[in-house]
């Protein structure tokens, strides 16, 4: 019996998608894993917020797709970004989908991975430092420590309906707010805060290109939070911290060691 010219034949099997989290910009910072496969790969998608110096790393000839976002332009939208993903996959082509920090964190690898596996396409999840914990650390900001601060939460400054949220209780007294994508909304955000109870004068940092060689730390009061961001011209990545680990390091021991009646050993 002749086969049919018509059949497709056997489909060949897809490839895998890799959501790497190239951390918070210095190539340092990136993990042996995520490096090994990003000098592997012959495909890359990935975020305008990546170091060019992380995606000089890759093999010559590897296909560089962009797919930057900023809050006004997008170059690919959400939905078309998880089509391509797939789309290759299935094509057979094994992807490291590179992203800023982690892809778990605000890096929205959650959908990617949930439009993946609903088409039957393998997916591998690499983590990176979140831009929190980078940034902070790079910044000599601990966002706990055991005078000042037991709870950290992270929120997206950047999202939908963000004035109806109740922020109350995410910062205060013994707690740390970091804050993501909060530029563009740093005067709602610090208006919300106050409104929600938090006094004007908690500590806040800016930190601007965290990790980077260009990093700047900038500190204000809540209150004069917005003025900052516009005074200093801040640009993304940026990230925002709220509460009294933000404050200048040398008030931070000042304090500490007025509780421990330590006060002499710094004067």
């Amino acid at each position: 019996m002749e086969a049919n010219p018509l059949s497709s034949g056997p489909q060949a099997a897809p490839g895998t998608v890799h959501l790497v989290g190239a951390g918070p910009g210095d190539p340092d910072l990136l993990t042996l894993r995520g490096a090994r496969l990003l000098m592997n790969a012959r495909l890359i998608v990935h975020d305008g917020l990546v170091d060019p110096a992380i995606l000089a790393m890759a093999r010559p000839g590897a296909r560089m797709i962009s797919v930057a976002k900023s809050r006004s332009r997008h170059t690919m939208k959400q939905e078309a970004i998880n089509a391509l993903l797939v789309k290759e996959a299935l094509a057979g082509n094994d992807v490291v989908r590179l992203k800023g920090g982690d892809p778990f964190v605000f890096g929205r690898g959650g959908e990617e991975a949930e439009a993946c596996r609903a088409a039957g396409v393998p997916v591998d999840v690499v983590p990176g430092i979140s831009s929190a914990l980078g940034a902070s650390a790079a910044a000599r900001i601990p966002l706990t420590h055991r005078d000042h601060a037991s709870i950290v939460s992270f929120v997206a400054g950047q999202c939908k309906g963000l004035s109806d949220q109740d922020w109350s209780g995410l910062a205060g007294k013994g707690r740390t707010l970091v804050i993501f994508m909060g530029l563009a909304t740093a005067a709602q955000i610090s208006e919300k805060l106050i409104a929600d109870g938090l006094a004007p004068d908690v500590p806040v940092a800016v930190i601007e290109n965290a990790t980077r060689r260009e990093m700047r730390v900038l500190r204000a009061p809540l209150a004069g939070l917005a003025d900052l961001v516009e005074a200093e011209k801040v640009k993304s990545p940026a990230l925002i911290v709220i509460g009294h680990v933000a404050a200048e390091p040398d008030n931070i021991i000042r304090e500490t060691a007025l509780k421990t009646g330590a006060l002499e050993a710094i004067q």
